[in-house]
């Protein structure tokens, strides 16, 4: 059972940090290019809703075991006038057959995933073989000294922020996972602990 601070207090928090100016951005980059059948993983509280281009989707689907998140989703989704189906799942086993969206929108999830490699592998599964991922995570630093701080900080960050993990090596689960692409990682803002991100777009590799 979720605590009171995991139902009440989380659900804003996340929503204030996970919109701030350099993730937004992020998001605002990437979220246009969605096209045809989407589903996004990780819907939270709907941050990305409002950067969809309504012309290029022609159906949104949502996962997120998180019900917690699912209401203000829905409130951002009515007033965008964009629908969503929205269900309560987690990554890992995803419902729908083989080759079904054109596009699987992945954004600052893989890092509270309990196995974001069986995620990502349930993403490519459920991929057009000519559809692409839209991704924004953060994830383990390539510097030494911020790996240590992040291995330092993870149990009690991990614990305040809903599961989050600061040491997944985003670059290396994609690959494994069985995607290939163009993507850019870099420090987006500060402390850099908290702010190694990769970003781009993935396709499934042949």
């Amino acid at each position: 059972m979720s605590s009171w601070y995991d139902r009440h207090l989380l659900p804003g928090l996340l929503d204030f940090a996970c919109g701030l100016g350099p993730i937004r951005q992020r998001r605002a980059a990437l979220i246009p290019l969605a096209q045809g059948r989407v589903l996004e993983v990780g819907m939270g509280t709907g941050l990305n809703l409002q950067h969809y281009d309504r012309q290029r989707v022609r159906q949104l689907h949502a996962v997120d075991p998180a019900a917690q998140m699912h209401a203000k989703a829905l409130r951002r989704s009515q007033a965008l006038g964009l629908p969503v189906t929205l269900h309560a799942l987690g990554a890992e086993g995803l419902p729908w057959e083989d080759d079904h969206f054109d596009t699987v929108v992945c954004t600052y999830t893989l890092c509270s995933v309990a196995d974001p490699l069986q995620a990502l592998r349930e993403m490519r599964r459920v991929l057009c073989p000519e559809g692409q991922l839209l991704f924004a995570e953060h994830g383990l630093a390539p510097d030494a000294d911020v790996q240590r701080w992040q291995r330092r900080l993870e149990p009690g960050w991990s614990r305040w922020a809903g599961g989050c993990r600061l040491t997944r090596d985003v670059p290396a689960l994609l690959r494994e996972a069985g995607f290939t692409g163009a993507w850019e990682s870099g420090y987006i803002t500060r402390p850099r602990s908290l702010a190694y991100n990769t970003w781009g777009r993935a396709s499934a590799a042949r």
